[in-house]
Order: C-alpha cells, then sequence, then structure tokens
C-alpha cells in the first residue's frame, strides 16, 4: 500500500468517526440549545427592526453587519438620537443576545438618556422600568453568568432610583414599594422585645419562607389547601377575574382600605365585581384558601415577572440582614450579589485585572450602606393606589450596621491588588472607617451608649486599618467616646444650616417613628434632636453659647441673631417642625401621626390642622368618616399654650427695638 493510499485512507476513517460523532452529538447540543435559548434569531417578527431580518440574510456575515450597528448606534448616541439608537440596540439584541455590551447600553439609553427626555413622572418612570425590565427580562436570561449585566441593573435601582440626582426619584421609589408591597406585603412587625438582631431577621426569613414554599401550581394549591379551590370558583362565578396578577393586586388593595380614613370614600366607587370581591376578601371562612391562593400568585409572580428566586432572597436576608423588599437598595443589593456569585464561575485574569469584582462589590457595600441609612419604611401604599402622593419615608435600619463588617472580610479578599497588604491607603478600609464613624454618631444620638461605645471599639481596633492618618489614630481615636462624637459633631455641622438640618433630620425621623407605633425609637430621635440643639444654641462646659460668636451683637428687628435658623427655645422648634411634618401629610397620615403624639406636640399643631382641615371637613368636601373633632381631638391646655406664645411674640419685639435702641 502506497503512502498516498495509506494517508488517504485514515482520512476517510477519520471523516467517518467525525460524521458520526457529529451525527450522535447534533441531538444533544441541539437540545441544550433549546433549552438554555443559546441560539441565534433565525426569523424575523414583524415587529423586529428591519435590521434584523436584514442580519439574519447575511448569515456567516452577521457578525461583520452587527459590528457596523453598533459603531452607529453609538454614533447616534453621541448625537443625541437616543430614540433611534434604541431601535438599533433592539436589532443587535435580536442578531447577538450573547452580546452583554448592547444590553448595558440599551438599558442605559431606556433608564437615563430617554427619560429624562420626558416631562411627566409617569413618563419617566416607564422608561426607567423599561431599561431595568430590558435587563431582568431578557439581557441576564440571555447571559446568566455575565457580572456586567448584573450590576447595570443593580446601579439602575441603587442610583437611578434610590438616589437623588433625578427630579422624580421620590416617585421612583414608590412604585417600587407599590410593587412590592403587592408581591411580598409589608414585612413584619417588630416589638419593642424582640431587639436582638437573629430574631429580627428569623422573622423577615419566616416572612419570604411563607411565599416560597407555597405550592408551584394552582392544582398544587387546590391539594394543598380544598378550600382554595372552592374560593377560586366563587371568585370566577361571581367576578369576572381570574387567580392571577390582577387578582392579587385588588386583593392587596382592598384588604388595606380599613386601615385608611378614606375608606368610605373609595368603597363608593367600587365597582359590582370590586365589591363582591371585597366581600369574599372580607369573609374569615375565606381566610385559609386566601391565604394559600396569595402566596402561590406572589411566588409565581416573583419568578415569573420579577426573575428573582425566592431561595436566594431567603438567603440573602440570613446573610445580609432585615432586608425590606420594597425598597430599591434591596434590589441593588440582590443583582449585584447575584452577580459577583455568577461571575465567580468565570474569574479571569482581564476581569480581575480591570477591577470587575470590585467595581461590583462596590455596589454590594453600598447598596448595605443605603439601607442601614433608609432601610425601614413607612409607606401609605392605599393612598399611592388610589392615585393620591403616598406619604413615603424612609429611616435608618441599624441591623445592618453590622452586615457592613460582617462582609468587609469576604470582599476585601476578592479586592486583589486593589487592597494588597502593600498598599497605605485602600478604599474599602476608608469606606469601613466612615460607615463606623457615622454609625457610632447614629447609636449615640439615639441614647444606646453601649451600642456606640461596641462599634468604637470596633473603629479603633478591626484589622486592615489604614495607616495614612497617623495624626487622626493617636489623637482622635483615643478620645473617650462622648468626646469623639462631639468633635465628630463639631468638625462636620459647623454651619448654622447643616446643624439646623441636623436638628430637622432628627425630629423627622421622632416623628416618622410616631406613624410607625414605635415610642422607643421616637423619643431616643427626639432626644437626640434636642441634644443636638443644646450643644449648637445651649450651654457648653466653658459656659459660653455654642455659636455665639456668630449671634453676638448681630440681632435683627425681633431680637433674634441674623444668623441664628433655629429658635434657642427647643420646645418652640420641636412644636414648630411638628405642626410643619403632620400640616404636610396626607388628611390620615396626619390624624395617625396627631393622635400618637404628647399633648405640648399637639398644641403646636392644632391650630394649623384646624386651619388646614376643618373647612373641608365641616362643609363635606372631605369626607373622614367623623368630624374634625374625633379625628383631630383639640388637647388640653390650648387656651394657656395660645397665650404663651403671644407673650413670646411680645418679648422678642420688645427685645429687638431694645437692642436696635442700644445700637444707636
Amino acid at each position: 500500500m502506497t503512502s498516498t493510499l495509506r494517508v488517504k485512507l485514515i482520512a476517510s476513517i477519520a471523516l467517518v468517526v467525525c460524521l458520526a460523532g457529529m451525527g450522535a452529538l447534533t441531538p444533544v447540543i441541539a437540545a441544550s440549545v433549546g433549552r438554555n435559548e443559546l441560539g441565534y434569531a433565525d426569523t424575523a417578527e414583524a415587529s423586529d427592526p428591519p435590521q434584523v431580518a436584514a442580519g439574519i440574510a447575511m448569515g456567516a456575515f452577521r457578525g461583520l453587519f452587527v459590528n457596523y450597528l453598533w459603531i452607529r448606534a453609538n454614533n447616534l448616541k453621541e448625537e443625541g438620537r437616543f430614540h433611534e439608537s434604541v431601535e438599533l440596540a433592539r436589532a443587535i439584541t435580536k442578531l447577538q443576545p450573547r452580546f452583554p455590551r448592547v444590553w448595558a447600553f440599551h438599558a442605559w439609553n431606556l433608564s437615563y438618556n430617554i427619560s429624562v427626555a420626558t416631562q411627566t413622572a409617569e413618563e419617566r418612570w416607564r422608561w426607567v422600568q423599561a431599561g431595568a425590565d430590558l435587563l431582568k427580562n431578557e439581557g441576564i436570561p440571555a447571559n446568566p453568568n455575565d457580572m456586567l449585566l448584573h450590576k447595570e441593573l443593580s446601579w439602575i435601582y441603587l442610583h437611578k432610583i434610590g438616589g437623588f440626582t433625578d427630579d422624580s426619584n421620590r416617585y421612583y421609589k414608590k412604585k417600587v414599594a407599590e410593587r412590592w408591597t403587592i408581591l411580598v406585603g409589608e414585612p413584619p412587625l417588630t416589638s419593642a422585645g424582640l431587639r436582638s438582631r437573629d430574631a429580627v431577621i428569623e422573622r423577615y426569613v419566616e416572612w419570604l419562607e411563607a411565599i416560597e414554599n407555597a405550592p408551584d401550581t394552582l392544582e398544587g394549591v387546590y391539594e394543598a389547601e380544598p378550600k382554595a379551590r372552592e374560593l377560586a370558583g366563587k371568585i370566577r362565578a361571581q367576578t369576572a377575574f381570574e387567580p392571577d396578577e390582577d387578582l392579587l393586586r385588588e386583593y392587596v388593595f382592598l384588604t388595606r382600605i380599613d386601615n385608611s380614613l378614606d375608606a368610605d370614600r373609595i368603597r363608593r366607587t367600587f365597582t359590582s365585581d370590586i365589591s363582591t370581591l371585597a366581600e369574599l376578601a372580607a369573609n374569615p371562612a375565606n381566610r385559609a384558601g386566601w391565604d394559600a391562593l396569595i402566596a402561590h400568585l406572589r411566588k409565581r409572580a416573583i419568578i415569573d415577572e420579577e426573575h428573582m428566586s425566592l431561595t436566594t432572597m431567603v438567603r440573602y436576608t440570613r446573610k445580609y440582614g432585615p432586608i425590606d423588599w420594597r425598597l430599591s437598595a434591596s434590589h441593588a443589593l440582590y443583582w449585584a450579589a447575584r452577580g459577583v456569585e455568577q461571575g465567580l464561575s468565570r474569574v479571569t485574569d482581564v476581569n480581575e485585572r480591570d477591577f470587575d469584582f470590585v467595581n461590583t462589590d462596590r455596589l454590594v457595600m453600598q447598596s448595605i450602606q443605603e439601607l442601614w441609612r433608609y432601610g425601614s419604611l413607612y409607606f401609605n401604599y392605599v393612598d399611592f393606589a388610589y392615585g393620591g402622593l403616598g406619604f413615603y419615608q424612609a429611616t435608618p435600619n441599624e441591623y445592618f450596621v453590622q452586615s457592613y463588617g460582617d462582609i468587609a472580610e469576604e470582599i476585601e479578599e476578592r479586592g486583589g491588588v486593589f487592597e494588597s497588604d502593600r498598599r497605605v491607603y485602600r478604599q474599602y478600609a476608608a469606606g469601613y472607617e466612615n460607615f463606623l464613624t457615622d454609625a457610632i454618631l447614629f447609636f449615640y444620638r439615639r441614647g444606646q451608649t453601649n451600642e456606640a461605645e461596641k462599634w468604637y471599639t470596633e473603629l479603633r481596633s478591626f484589622e486592615n486599618q489604614n495607616m495614612h492618618n497617623t495624626e487622626w489614630r493617636v489623637n482622635d481615636l483615643s478620645r473617650p467616646l462622648d468626646e469623639f462624637v462631639t468633635k465628630n459633631l463639631f468638625d462636620r455641622y459647623r454651619s448654622p444650616n447643616v446643624a439646623a438640618a441636623e436638628i430637622a433630620g432628627g425630629l423627622q425621623g421622632a416623628y416618622v417613628a410616631l406613624l410607625q407605633g414605635d415610642e422607643e425609637r421616637f423619643r431616643s430621635s427626639f432626644d437626640y434632636a434636642s441634644r443636638t440643639h443644646q450643644y449648637y444654641l445651649g450651654r457648653l462646659e466653658d459656659g459660653q453659647q455654642a455659636g455665639e460668636g456668630q449671634l453676638r451683637n448681630v440681632h435683627a428687628d425681633d431680637g433674634s441673631g441674623r444668623m441664628e435658623v433655629l429658635d434657642r427655645d427647643f420646645k418652640a422648634v420641636a412644636g414648630g417642625m411638628f405642626a410643619a411634618t403632620v400640616s404636610s401629610l396626607p388628611p390620615q397620615e396626619a390624624s395617625l401621626m396627631y393622635q400618637y403624639a404628647p399633648n405640648d406636640l399637639q398644641r403646636y399643631a392644632f391650630d394649623a390642622l384646624a386651619a388646614r382641615y376643618k373647612p373641608a371637613i365641616d362643609d363635606g368636601r372631605l369626607d373622614l368618616g367623623d368630624p374634625f373633632a374625633v379625628v383631630f381631638p383639640e388637647p388640653p391646655g390650648m387656651e394657656q399654650h395660645r397665650a404663651m406664645v403671644r407673650a413670646k411674640e411680645v418679648q422678642r419685639i420688645q427685645s429687638g427695638v431694645r437692642d436696635s435702641i442700644e445700637r444707636q
């Protein structure tokens, strides 16, 4: 046999083996492609941009065509032609769904560039939501292990929705809160006796597990709870509703209107279907059926519509703390943490060198920080869902202070050269130092000195501290806690305007605690505001007035200092702030806050509330179900209070005249 023939024979055998292998593997590969949605588009739908059909027709040259579209889309974006750029980006995602950069580009255009070109908050929200939904519903499912897309989605929740740069940011926050009130409800109440962090976390885990453990199908629900089948039959027979998300939305609304002062007015607008549904929801005999059905509907909505894993949500609650899923920072944390976990399977020298993990881990840390600052939420879902403003107030959640330190070490290990021991100054360490300083001030202002001391010890002793600022370490951190807090307050809040903002923030936090029925937090926040007021305008240890240099000999005609932004009487400051806060609320929140408040605060607010609400209630324009005297009862001692306020005003005027004469 010649060498040529031998080569041909071997090649033929190899060809047959390859063809046989191809035949055996093709069905397996095809099944995997279909199962994991890895195939490229091979047909164009009527709603697709024309570029999709052109790209499919180009066959093997599709990649070159996509590169051209990508360049064109970038140019259109630079020219400000965002809508045209979006169309091209949509074409690229159809042709090459495994191109992560174009998904990020597309979502950014929707959430940032196009949203700000619209006029109303509702329009803006639709575009912001479209960008987030694009990544959740299409981009990440097509690229489940891509860390970039998770990071981009996290950033939309943290910055665009959770930040303050957009004029409509409060509306965005309310829309997220509205959506997740429907999907998970309000978080469980934590009584004053349940303050242990572990106990609170366990309560939140149980809250989510009730949804996670619900059956996956309606048939499973009916088998587990026969009353659910009976209830579903009644709903179908007596209304036009089906067991779906529309039913879930109506049920959540109907079961919450009893707590609204507008309940009677809302009920008068019900259609016959809604009235029947309300009766079914209120019937105690249907309770077991409703509980089973609602848990299932919530589970399906979270998995199918939000593309989130309840198992992961439970795990993150155990790991990070009592997460309230009505907050945008909670979703920023979920997607950033999930992105890091998914990305760990694709660690390369490139993404480590480019700080991909560092940048995504930063979002995890920032999200936890946001949950500490704004992790406790009061939200009037009924008012917002009914078309009102929907009172929304987020306040600090102390349980996330520990969370920040717990994950710092884990994240530092992934920092690589960014967090190398050779560096004198490291960003994570600096962030932790600033975070701990804020936490110490927070606990101190709440009167929790033991907690403040605990975190002050941590600040002085945690590993991997930055060593570049020896003066701060030797001088500041050697002070007793009281001096450390005082110095930080003095250094950071020298401006009278900043001082006023700090006092106002403490008072507002106290008043929100009234709405939530948390008397302990009300008292601690109120006391903090009082101590801060005393520090700035009261007596210091040396007997001098804080800020006396600004106030001395610089008086206005009413007897106050020209730069005095706060009344020197803290009762007047607290009362005025309470009157302003309660008067700015919708009537139902105003009534709740007012009735929870002590009498001395009620006296400052009563006349303002009477001026705002009494005429409308008396003539029927505002129907709160009860007369004004019941909704806002007059506190005892109002006449004496009015006389005191008048006397104080006369005294200030006389003082101003006297000072004016002395200056002449």
